[in-house]
């Protein structure tokens, strides 16, 4: 019985004429540097060249245009979905309040306030405060929005895969970060309909790898806590519904190291003068840790966000 998924290539296809065309059509194309680095073909999708350096404003986007005119917004952030949500609610005039944890990104955090959100810093880690963010919704009969639950971020973020489709050689291989899950599955839904040959490669950091071990197990597992530098995917509590949507189009689960992903970051740098935030890199950490799993094959990996303070582009680019 064939998985009865929430979305068809046709919706993605169709969000695709709806969405800021500020996020749409990013770069894709072979990198060299990394490519003799790493021993296979490299394809960067870059998806930091917008307003708010990452792939989320696909989503949230498509999202704020269909929400209830007027109506006040609530999410939570670990800072890259925020900033989304904030710079699309600025441009149609709807309040948004974001909770972001303690710990969260002070650079994100000042480019949601900058947007023009409410952010409240609450809980220790993100999924804390997402938790503190449904109550507030709760108790103040406003919606929560949701970033892997909400059908239209996982729209948005399939268009990223109309694109890859689009590309050539048609890759073999297209490495993924998984946070909450809308990327991974965004794009795979769309790429696996078409050319179910090209496998999906989900990635986590070890040090928080929630999804994959929920995927490897069948169940949902969670963690009391997170370690890791890469925030943006530094989720602990897995959505159930993201699990769910990714039953089928996992073809390879692989966690990497956090000196993989230093590694990613300043090698991308070097070959690419893209800078990304640490969950941008841990596709090519997985290069660097599978080099003979992925050797003289085409693979894509997702630049997904360019996000860093000042001083983290010091300590860890230099």
């Amino acid at each position: 019985m064939m998985h009865p998924y929430r979305f068809s290539p046709a919706d993605a296809e169709n969000a695709r004429t709806h969405i800021d065309p500020v996020f749409l059509n990013t770069p894709q194309y072979i990198n060299d540097g990394l490519s003799q680095a790493l021993g296979s073909t490299v394809v960067t999708k870059v998806e930091t060249l917008n307003p708010i350096r990452c792939f989320k404003g696909r989503g949230a986007d498509l999202l704020v245009r269909r929400a209830a005119p007027g109506a006040p917004l609530v999410c939570a952030s670990a800072g890259n979905f925020g900033q989304a949500m904030a710079y699309c609610c600025q441009k149609r005039q709807l309040p948004l309040t974001v909770f972001a944890s303690t710990q969260a990104n002070s650079f994100k955090v000042e480019r949601m306030m900058a947007l023009g959100a409410t952010v409240v810093r609450a809980g220790h880690d993100f999924d804390d405060a997402k938790s503190l963010a449904r109550q507030y919704a709760n108790d103040n009969e406003l919606r929560f929005v949701e970033d892997s639950l909400d059908l239209e971020t996982l729209v948005g973020a399939a268009t990223i895969g109309l694109e890859l489709l689009a590309f050539q050689p048609m890759p073999d291989v297209v490495l993924i970060p998984v946070g909450n899950g809308a990327l991974f599955n965004g794009i795979a839904r769309v790429m696996k309909a078409v050319h179910h040959s090209i496998q999906m490669v989900a990635i986590q950091a070890k040090g928080a790898p929630a999804m994959i071990d929920s995927w490897r197990q069948n169940v949902a597992v969670s963690y009391d806590t997170v370690n890791t530098i890469a925030d943006g995917i530094a989720v602990r509590v897995p959505v159930p519904q993201a699990l769910q949507d990714m039953k089928g189009l996992v073809d390879r689960a692989l966690l990497v190291e956090e000196e993989s992903i230093l590694e990613g970051m300043r090698l991308i740098h070097q070959h690419g003068g893209i800078v990304v935030e640490p969950s941008g890199a841990v596709g090519v950490a997985a290069l660097l840790e599978n080099r003979e799993l992925f050797r003289g094959q085409t693979v894509v990996t997702i630049l997904c966000g360019g996000n860093l303070t000042s001083e983290q582009q010091r300590t860890w680019l230099c």
